[in-house]
């Protein structure tokens, strides 16, 4: 389990960064290709952005401009994500970081002169534009926000000061944190970031998953004050913006990107806090009865609830998986689950100084790259299906919008990808009908997929609104103010089923997502989505997959609420989260059932 050298790590397990420039040296051309582009772009646009034509002209031509942006970008962030402790790559993403800050700097002037222009040629603008029709709206819409030009010129030329608190926290995690061995049952263990998250999180063995959860977050306790003085200046940050820009609050300036209102933020925390949370917790119990523990603490809630029915899967037979799972959405999704194997895209490495967790990073009308760190276990399978859906989602929407628009709204970023672990959750339950195997899949189904989405997320979500309303009344947040807030928080969620041991309060330090905005309720959200839609799937047929495919390519062409209707719900209304928290508990529900027939263990 000990991790190797990103060098000793084989060619096949790692992503195939030649797919964007075959060497180093093309990215660097590229680079002063495109400052050249912005050069003759600023002698053509800027001081003319008077008529509509020349809006409109001036955004298309920006586009472009924007997609080498994109891959430069990518070439040199996804090599760094694979080793922070290469400072050959940390110096390359730094030379280009500033570079690109730069570039952002000059083209700073675009969105200002554009919101100078009257509103009779903004409104014709409007109506003459094509692939950037929903960015000028979107621009207009921000206009009451947006400072004078060499304000935005100046807070653009500071982008790379911004990205500061991640960039530490991600130094510290992914660089110069350090972790010992820890012993457990006379025996010596390895640990890591990803060793514990991936491995002795799930670790069938008590002994070995406490003591490892305890040597774990003695090893956090050491960087809480540095980690905490990086995210107090992040949210400071974005505090001190929101009032710059007149917003009434930092909840409304990050939501305002998103497209959504503070209405259908609160929703997600509030209802599922107040209605899961029963749920998870019969669940817990559920986990404690079956492995006969003497209490069930926080670091026993990942465990697999039939450890030995966890079987090992290859890279290959994780191929074929996925592909038999996906077939639903057609031959040409499935054509993309197969380039992504061949191809390349997935960098499945477990190395030193790579990124925990996974994600995947898409080029415009390209491909896309998927990170994660493969163990050979069931949940990685869902992880890669997760991540296939993020690059599925790119491949319709690139093909159906422009640059400008192949992203949906954050709030709905995480509906393709959840989409996708229920496809193959749904497709693993028809391939036996042994109770056994049916128990290990809804199983795998609650403590992977809901768990991450509904309440390890969520709970990341009740935690940052407390911050920002802290942030908001002008005070501050520290290490010991963040380990009260998260303590009290996963205490409010697992009353007394679950106890809450010492280091379980650090929690808020393993995730990057705190960097983000208001990026974590959004799981929950997505999925709230992917299942309903899923749902319909299974009782409509081909008539609902057509109109989920239409939902991807819609990508950012509409706001959350229109993308939702695409895929045929009302997220203005409580019900498709209700019915989703209903939905889990009927899995929680039949899992209990198929316990108690298997096991003879009843829980209520």
């Amino acid at each position: 389990m000990k991790l190797c050298s990103r060098k000793d790590v084989p060619a096949e397990q790692k992503w195939d960064l030649s797919l964007i420039y075959t060497e180093e040296k093309l990215m660097w051309e590229d680079l002063e290709k495109t400052k050249a582009a912005i050069r003759k772009f600023i002698e053509s646009y800027s001081g003319q952005l008077t008529s509509a034509a020349n809006i409109v002209s001036c955004l298309d031509t920006m586009e472009k401009i924007r997609q080498a942006i994109s891959r430069i970008w990518d070439y040199s962030g996804l090599a760094m994500e694979t080793d922070y402790t290469d400072n050959a790559l940390r110096e390359r993403y730094e030379k280009v970081s500033e570079e690109i800050t730069h570039m952002e700097r000059d083209l700073a002037f675009v969105n200002s002169e554009i919101l100078l222009a009257p509103e009779e040629v903004l409104t014709e603008a409007v109506k003459q534009a094509r692939g950037c029709q929903v960015y000028l709206k979107h621009l207009i819409a921000k206009k009451p926000y947006m400072l004078s030009p060499e304000t935005e010129r100046v807070l653009a030329a500071l982008g790379r000061t911004m990205d500061v608190p991640y960039e530490v926290y991600n130094t510290m995690k992914l660089a110069d944190i350090s972790f010992e061995p820890f012993t457990a049952g006379g025996r010596e263990y390895p640990l890591g970031y990803s060793l514990y998250e991936d491995n002795y999180a799930l670790e069938a063995n008590t002994e070995v998953r406490r003591a490892a959860f305890h040597a774990f977050s003695d090893t956090l306790q050491k960087y809480k004050n540095t980690t905490a003085a990086a995210y107090n200046a992040r949210v400071t940050q974005e505090k001190t913006m929101s009032e710059l820009r007149g917003f009434r609050n930092v909840f409304d300036s990050l939501l305002f990107e998103q497209k959504v209102t503070r209405e259908m933020y609160d929703r997600q925390i509030d209802l599922i806090t107040e209605r899961l949370a029963p749920h998870m917790r019969r669940y817990a119990r559920l986990i404690g009865r079956k492995y006969g523990l003497d209490r069930m603490t926080f670091a026993d809630l990942k465990v697999p609830l039939d450890p030995e029915y966890d079987p090992k899967v290859t890279i290959e037979e994780s191929r074929r998986i996925i592909r038999e799972a996906l077939s639903i959405l057609g031959e040409d999704y499935g054509d993309m689950v197969d380039r992504a194997f061949r191809e390349r895209w997935i960098d499945f490495a477990r190395n030193t100084g790579k990124s925990t967790g996974g994600f995947c990073s898409s080029l415009y009308r390209q491909n896309s790259f998927i990170l994660l760190n493969w163990n050979e276990r069931m949940a990685d399978v869902f992880t890669l299906a997760h991540e296939l859906g993020h690059a599925g989602q790119s491949m319709y929407s690139d093909q159906a919008q422009s640059y400008y628009d192949t992203d949906p709204s954050m709030y709905l970023v995480e509906a393709p990808s959840t989409m996708n672990e229920l496809l193959l959750a749904h497709h693993l339950t028809q391939t036996k009908e042994d109770p056994r195997f049916r128990r290990w899949v809804l199983s795998n189904l609650v403590s992977n997929t809901y768990y991450h989405n509904f309440v390890t997320h969520l709970r990341e979500a009740w935690y940052q609104r407390e911050v920002y309303r802290i942030i908001d009344e002008g005070g501050s947040v520290n290490a010991d103010v963040l380990s009260d807030l998260f303590r009290r928080n996963l205490e409010l969620f697992w009353g007394d089923d679950v106890e809450i041991p010492d280091g379980a309060e650090l929690t808020w330090m393993r995730q990057p997502h705190y960097y983000m905005g208001l990026y974590s309720y959004t799981y929950s959200a997505g999925l709230t989505v992917a299942t309903q839609a899923m749902l319909r799937i299974e009782k409509e047929g081909e008539c609902a997959v057509r109109d989920w495919k239409k939902f991807l390519a819609a990508g950012g062409s509409k706001d959350p609420v229109g993308l939702a209707r695409i895929a045929g719900f009302d997220i203005t209304t409580d019900a498709p989260l209700n019915n989703t928290i209903d939905y889990i508990g009927s899995l929680i529900e039949e899992i209990c059932r198929l316990t108690e027939k298997i096991d003879g263990i009843c829980v209520s």
